[in-house]
C-alpha cells in the first residue's frame, strides 16, 4: 500500500489554477498532492544579446523554493549568493522542456521568462513545475495574441511532465516524498500530448534498472501524462 492509499498507476490529486497572479501575463499554481508550485509567465521586449537580429525569440525559465517548503528551513540561495547544481539544472530543464514545443521565430524578437516557486514540496517539484509552466506560457501566448501583438501562437505543441518509480519491485506513478526517498530507482519524464519524448531522467539507486522495468514506468508515464494533457487542455 502507498503512504496515501493510491495504487500503482494513479496520480495524486491535480490541480491546475490559472490566474492566481494578477500582474503576470500568465499564471498558474500547480498542485500535485501536496507539492504546490507557482508558476508565473513574463513577457519582455527584449532577448538575449546572443539572438539579436535574427528574428526569433527566447522561452526560458527560473527555479526556486521558498525556504519553509520542506519540513525544515533552508537558507535562501540569494542570501547564499549563489544557486545550488540542483536548482540551475531543473531550470534548465524546464526552460528546455518549454522551448521544444514553441516556435521562437513566431515568438518573434521578444522573451517569456517562467518562474517556478515551489511553495509546498512533497515530491515531484520539477516535474508539476513543468506542466503548470506551460499552462502559464500559454496564458501569456494568449495576453499577446488578444493585444495583437502576435498574429499566430507559437506554441505548437502541448507538454506535461511526472516522476515515477520503482519501490520494493513495484513500479509507481508520481511518486510522494516518501516513496522517492526509499526508490529503487526513479524517472522523471517530459512528453507531449501526442507521445513524443522531450526528456527523461532516469537513476538507479542499488542495482541497475532491468529493461521491462524501465518499460513499465515508461508505460506508466504516458497514461499520467495523457491525464495532465487532459487537465491542462480544460483549463486554458
Amino acid at each position: 500500500m502507498r503512504p496515501d492509499g493510491r495504487t500503482a498507476d494513479i496520480l495524486r490529486p491535480v490541480e491546475l489554477i490559472t490566474g492566481v497572479s494578477p500582474y503576470a501575463e500568465g499564471s498558474c499554481l500547480a498542485k500535485f498532492g501536496n507539492t504546490h508550485v507557482l508558476c508565473t509567465a513574463s513577457v519582455e521586449e527584449n532577448i538575449p544579446p546572443w539572438l539579436r537580429g535574427q528574428g526569433k525569440g527566447w522561452v526560458t525559465a527560473e527555479y526556486g523554493m521558498l525556504p519553509r517548503a520542506t519540513h525544515t528551513r533552508g537558507r535562501r540561495e540569494a542570501a547564499a549568493g549563489k544557486q545550488s547544481g540542483r536548482t540551475q539544472e531543473i531550470q534548465r530543464l524546464i526552460g528546455r522542456s518549454l522551448r521544444a514545443v514553441v516556435d521562437l521565430r513566431v515568438l518573434g524578437e521578444r522573451q517569456i521568462t517562467v518562474d517556478c516557486d515551489v511553495i509546498q514540496a512533497d515530491g515531484g517539484t520539477r516535474t508539476a513545475a513543468i506542466t503548470g509552466a506551460w499552462v502559464a506560457l500559454k496564458q501569456a501566448v494568449g495576453w499577446l495574441t488578444e493585444e495583437e501583438v502576435l498574429k499566430a501562437d507559437p506554441v505548437f505543441g502541448q507538454i506535461a511532465a511526472i516522476s515515477c518509480g520503482v519501490i520494493g519491485g513495484e513500479p509507481r506513478l508520481d511518486l510522494c516524498y516518501e516513496e522517492d526517498r526509499d526508490a529503487d530507482a526513479d524517472a522523471n519524464f517530459v512528453l507531449t500530448s501526442a507521445g513524443g519524448i522531450v526528456e527523461i531522467q532516469a537513476t538507479a539507486e542499488d542495482k541497475p534498472i532491468p529493461e521491462a522495468a524501465f518499460t513499465d514506468l515508461f508505460a506508466l508515464a504516458k497514461k499520467g501524462v495523457a491525464e495532465l494533457c487532459d487537465i491542462q487542455k480544460s483549463v486554458v
